[in-house]
């Protein structure tokens, strides 16, 4: 495969990384239209997941798309949804190659839009830029895969792993440049959630703020007990911006309810609520990027049953010593051996303070 080729799929890539946080349950698709080596036509799924990135860059095309091969970042959709299917609008086109760098393992689409582009005659190659898709589409991926949604850690730490003083101060440890690039996290994920210990020692509003964006991710709280009172931020401004709550089984909801937020019962177990049928339920009403903000229980419990894909953590030049809060709840870990190990995808300083990203192996 030509360097080309994969220019204008990374290419497809980054305009596909638009759509994140902003298309769920759809998946974040790009698509690029080169016509005699010029581009003719580029696209990605639009807020809400219509309309679809093929659409668009044959819409952007015109005439011109007919000849002109597709770049897309997954495998064109191949049933009638919303909308007709954009394999059937390629072929309709005159498009006569399409390459996409990953199959979609919705069972509506896998395969049939491959076979319907193939049975048109139009020229079909699979898996340009794949490993890149795949890391693009995360969340999506585990979503039908696995029913559940990519989870985010994100943490903010002092050098010795503390994310508060003994008496509970937090406000700030990182900078304005690591809270701004927090925030641009956020864009980036469906969902930002925090437990009730955080909620209750920082009323946060869990908004995107200084960056002039009019999305704003879904808020949800994890409070077995509905601790946090409906009057909070969260509760005063959940009609205005959705909140979601996973609750335990016997709390009383009204007045939760009451605030226009929607809440979900999840079971409990010996430790708390089940956080897997809890972000389950989330996957099921169409979540599939979760960022979690905190605090450290609910950091350490995500950790503990396994349900944690990336770790985010901003690194300040700070120390503040044994007597401070650990960033991380127990793990109830006997050997080291069995202590979490990740891969680091990137570090880059920000500010005065420095960022690493860091990866498990995915199931998927």
């Amino acid at each position: 495969m030509t360097e080309h080729h994969s220019a204008h799929m990374r290419h497809a890539l980054q305009l596909a990384a638009r759509g994140l946080g902003r298309v769920w349950p759809n998946p974040a698709v790009g698509c690029v239209l080169v016509q005699g080596g010029r581009i003719v036509g580029r696209g990605w799924t639009q807020p809400g997941g219509r309309p679809h990135a093929e659409r668009m860059a044959l819409d952007q095309a015109g005439t011109l798309a007919r000849g002109a091969a597709a770049y897309v970042t997954l495998e064109p959709c191949a049933h009638f949804g919303q909308t007709p299917p954009c394999a059937g609008a390629l072929i309709e086109a005159g498009v006569s190659q399409v390459f996409y760098a990953l199959g979609d393992p919705d069972p509506r689409v896998s395969g049939r839009g491959h076979a319907m582009l193939v049975k048109a005659g139009v020229r079909v190659e699979a898996g340009l830029c794949a490993e890149d898709a795949r890391v693009m589409n995360a969340g999506f991926l585990k979503r039908v895969l696995h029913g559940l949604p990519m989870v985010t850690l994100k943490l903010a730490t002092t050098l010795d792993g503390r994310i508060a003083t003994g008496t509970g101060e937090s406000r700030w440890i990182t900078g304005a440049d690591a809270r701004r690039a927090v925030h641009a996290l956020r864009m980036t994920h469906d969902a930002v959630m925090v437990g009730s210990g955080t909620a209750l020692a920082d009323d946060p509003d869990l908004t995107v703020r200084d960056l002039g964006a009019g999305h704003q991710p879904l808020r949800v709280l994890v409070d077995g007990a509905l601790r946090h009172a409906p009057d909070s931020r969260l509760g005063r401004t959940a009609r205005d911006s959705p909140v979601w709550v996973l609750h335990g089984p016997g709390a009383q909801a009204a007045a939760w309810q009451a605030t226009g937020a929607r809440l979900f019962e999840v079971p409990r177990l010996d430790a708390g609520l089940d956080l897997r049928a809890g972000l389950a339920a989330l996957a099921a009403a169409g979540v599939t990027r979760v960022l979690c903000e905190g605090g450290a229980g609910l950091a350490a419990a995500l950790l503990r049953a396994g349900l944690v894909d990336d770790v985010v953590m901003f690194t300040a030049g700070a120390m503040i010593g044994a007597d401070g809060v650990a960033a991380l709840g127990p793990l109830g870990l006997v050997a080291l051996a069995d202590a979490p190990r990740l891969a680091l995808v990137s570090n880059a300083r920000v500010g005065a303070d420095v960022m690493t990203h860091w990866r498990f192996a995915r199931a998927d």
